[in-house]
């Protein structure tokens, strides 16, 4: 999908025309993939007002991302809060996909300089379903990648960091030139971990099942939004090591993430899911969440962060 511009970037604390947010073609965080990031989701509501979506949730595990990397930044939490408003308000986007990137910039390009500076950017701009409408509606196929998800002590998993993605990217590349849709990661013991941007729900019954956050996986905003829906809903979650062939006797699996939103599966290394398509307990999770981000349900309306659209 391309990618749709938007006027501004806000870059180091100003904004920047698009085409302008450039950095050095020698820049430390291009060559060695030291940066973090977050990907956040703004909705326009029903009654006609926009929000971001746990918002400083998102930031403040940017700001712990760059602590556990040692990455300095600049900015804290609530700085880069208004930024990001600043960043939809002024770009006039009622609805949009947000990213905020810090990274070690110019200077030296040893693999261990310490002095270089770290620039941040936000920028934001139109962005539809990740894994498309249809996914959404009826589900997706996935596979089980030949790529690992790397050992806890191989990578900091609780950390959005940019270059732990180059795994996320070989799985994900692998996938879609095998006619699938999204790849599935093991650990390195073999169990479930995560997608290569989603983490990944099975239930059985009315119990919803996903790996444990001491595993391999990231400490998702939208994982954490689910579970809580999900209790809300009734419905037991618990999490525990699983096995794929657990998921291939799910009677729903399902897929979440700021991107990808609530994406259910129905098919996994060629075994059907279920009944083949969106399950009854997806959807009514799918149907609660949009609800929350869209306006429709104002029980967890601290999780909005409202903005007004630049005139």
């Amino acid at each position: 999908m391309a990618m749709q511009k938007s006027p501004w970037i806000w870059m180091d604390g100003a904004f920047v025309p698009w085409d302008d947010a450039n950095v050095h073609v020698l820049a430390h965080g291009l060559h060695y993939g030291f940066g973090v990031f977050e990907g956040i989701r703004a909705y326009q509501r029903a009654d006609g007002r926009s929000a971001v979506f746990r918002l400083r949730e998102h930031m403040q595990r940017f700001c712990d991302s760059a602590r556990i990397m040692t990455l300095p930044l600049a900015y804290d939490v609530d700085t880069l809060i208004a930024a990001v408003l600043e960043t939809c308000s002024k770009n006039k986007l009622a609805s949009c996909y947000i990213r905020p990137i810090a990274f070690c910039g110019y200077g030296a390009l040893g693999v261990g300089t310490l002095d270089n500076p770290t620039q941040v950017a936000i920028a934001a701009w139109p962005w539809g379903a990740y894994l498309g409408e249809e996914g959404l509606k009826n589900g997706v196929r996935i596979k089980t990648s030949t790529f690992s998800r790397p050992h806890v002590n191989s990578q900091l998993h609780k950390g959005k960091v940019s270059g732990h993605y180059v795994n996320s990217i070989l799985a994900k590349r692998e996938a879609l030139a095998e006619g699938y849709s999204e790849a599935l990661l093991l650990d390195t013991n073999g169990y479930v971990s995560e997608a290569t941007g989603e983490n990944v729900f099975a239930v059985t019954g009315s119990t919803l099942w996903t790996a444990p956050f001491s595993g391999p996986i990231l400490s998702g905003i939208t994982r954490h939004t689910l579970m809580t829906l999900a209790k809300e809903e009734g419905f037991e979650v618990r999490e525990t090591m699983l096995t794929r062939d657990t998921l291939y006797l799910a009677d729903e699996v399902f897929m979440c993430g700021t991107a990808a939103e609530l994406t259910p599966v129905r098919e996994i290394d060629r075994r059907v899911i279920g009944k083949g398509s969106r399950g009854p307990i997806t959807e009514r999770l799918q149907a609660r969440y949009f609800d929350v981000v869209k306006g429709a349900d104002d029980k967890h309306d601290q999780w909005l962060s409202f903005y007004d659209l630049e005139t």
